[in-house]
């Protein structure tokens, strides 16, 4: 992570929890810096770590390091969720179309993709359906990310048993449009006139007109960024 967006998370915290700053117990003796309790929070989410296995680098006890997850967790879906844990706004179609356009991709919203994870403390009656083509108990994360590697739609949870098309029929992804809630978007290619957005994928996806095949084997030059451009879900 690089430094000022850790400082900028340190400080979104701080702000909405004070628990992440420097507190004196009864005697009057400073207790865990911010550093530490932030440290020791994101190595848990970045490792998958139990609580007490931060105490060798972070020196920080188990209770501790999980009330630090827990406050963490909520400090920053508290501070950044207004922000980024929503669907595009009239202003973010506008802006995403626009780089899209001009990128050679005139009215993509983004790129949809399925990245498994691997789960490496899956309860053994629950490996079965977890399984998935690597032999390893496996979840799924769908999710749609733009040019500037804003993921803005997220679906986690599907056992690695299931492909990119089991995942897409039981994803939300598609109910803003169903409901009407989603930004309108219009755009015009070859003369007609489409009053929905796309999306680029790679060839397991069914041929909907939301769905946009990038070009594995392009032999004209304008089309080499079509796979990049898909590809910035595994870039996130």
């Amino acid at each position: 992570m690089h430094r000022p967006l850790f400082l900028r998370i340190l400080r979104a915290i701080q702000r909405e929890d004070d628990y992440f700053t420097v507190r004196c117990d009864a005697t009057g003796l400073a207790g865990l810096g911010p550093l530490q309790k932030v440290c020791a929070a994101l190595r848990i989410l970045a490792y998958g770590l139990p609580s007490d296995a931060v105490d060798e680098y972070i020196q920080i006890g188990q209770t501790t390091a999980r009330d630090c997850l827990i406050r963490f967790c909520r400090a920053i879906i508290s501070s950044f969720s207004e922000r980024y844990l929503r669907i595009p706004n009239h202003d973010d179609i506008a802006r995403i179309l626009s780089v899209n356009a001009d990128r050679g991709f005139p009215g993509m919203l983004g790129s949809i993709d399925c990245m498994h994870w691997e789960w490496r403390s899956c309860p053994t009656a629950w490996r079965g359906q977890f399984c998935g083509r690597n032999s390893r108990p496996t979840m799924i994360l769908e999710a749609v990310a733009g040019y500037d590697l804003w993921i803005w739609h997220a679906f986690f949870g599907m056992p690695g048993t299931n492909n990119d098309l089991n995942v897409l029929h039981r994803s939300p992804v598609f109910d803003p449009l169903r409901n009407g809630t989603m930004p309108p978007v219009h755009f015009t290619i070859n003369g007609t006139t489409y009053n929905f957005g796309y999306y680029l994928v790679d060839g397991i996806y069914p041929n909907w007109p939301t769905f946009v095949k990038a070009i594995r084997h392009a032999f004209v030059e304008k089309r080499f960024t079509s796979q990049p451009s898909r590809r910035v879900v595994e870039r996130t």
